[in-house]
């Protein structure tokens, strides 16, 4: 697949792996288009962007809104007149044990990062049929296997993972390709906006953020994956060997994970 002048459409795309998708297929000689919900960050990206002659667009949009959606989606064809590739990417974490966590900020969780999926999916997927193109998912390897103290994360990731597969299936006799990629842990600010029990940003990463993969090799992932048209990517050999094992010995996995994720500074749990 050439990406020279294909409409890409990334949302949350102000940092971290958003940002970097958004550099990668730009210089591949795609129109980008970024969105974000603060005015300042989307406008420092598409400075960076420009400045490297890449033809971009930023629209100021909630993924969680689904009348943002609507008019991103306008705002693309007015600009372009097509849309050939749809990311996913926006999404937010929370860090906190569910007895703790007030629901409201479960339902964030799950409005950004499922429903900001659906509505985005939605309201560009007739442009997208039209043109054969593709739309992706920025998922987890929570999609495959939950982590406790992140249960909305958890809950929103499994979601998405299962209704591509099921638009994967309508759209599959139609030309175009519905790829969902699931990163482990990677460098960027996820951790430091991650929500707490009460909604307030955590702040500070509880993980070493030097010793994860970079933004930077997330999206030459996804490059390389959206050209291929794959339909499932995961990333990591940490990452590889959770799916498997997940499947085959679940139980175990239970007790892994939870030494696993207990060794966090400032674990919720021991």
């Amino acid at each position: 697949m050439m990406l020279k002048d294909k409409v890409v459409i990334i949302t949350g795309a102000t940092s971290g792996i958003g940002q970097a998708t958004a550099h990668e297929f730009g210089k591949a000689g795609a129109k980008i288009v970024i969105t974000g919900r603060s005015r300042v960050k989307l406008d420092e990206t598409l400075v960076s962007l420009q400045r490297e002659g890449i033809d971009c667009l930023a629209v100021l949009a909630d993924a969680a809104s689904e009348q943002d959606n609507i008019r991103m989606a306008q705002e693309v064809m007015a600009q372009y007149g097509h849309i050939d590739i749809l990311i996913n990417n926006a999404g937010i974490s929370m860090r906190a044990l569910f007895e703790d966590l007030e629901l409201s900020v479960f339902k964030q969780v799950i409005d950004v990062n499922f429903y900001g999926t659906v509505y985005a999916t939605k309201y560009c997927l007739p442009y997208i049929l039209a043109s054969k193109g593709s739309v992706v998912a920025v998922s987890s390897i929570n999609g495959y296997r939950g982590t406790p103290a992140r249960t909305a994360y958890t809950a929103s990731k499994y979601a998405i993972n299962g209704f591509m597969e099921s638009l994967r299936t309508e759209v599959m006799k139609r030309g175009v390709n519905v790829m969902v990629i699931s990163p482990g842990f990677t460098t960027s600010n996820i951790r430091n906006n991650a929500l707490t029990a009460d909604g307030k940003s955590q702040g500070e990463s509880p993980r070493e953020e030097s010793k994860m993969m970079s933004a930077e090799d997330v999206a030459k992932e996804i490059y390389s994956a959206v050209k291929r048209r794959k339909r499932q990517v995961v990333l990591t050999g940490e990452g590889k060997l959770a799916v498997f094992l997940n499947k085959w010995i679940p139980g175990i996995m239970d007790h892994v994970v939870y030494r696993h994720m207990a060794k966090e500074k400032d674990s919720p749990f021991k």
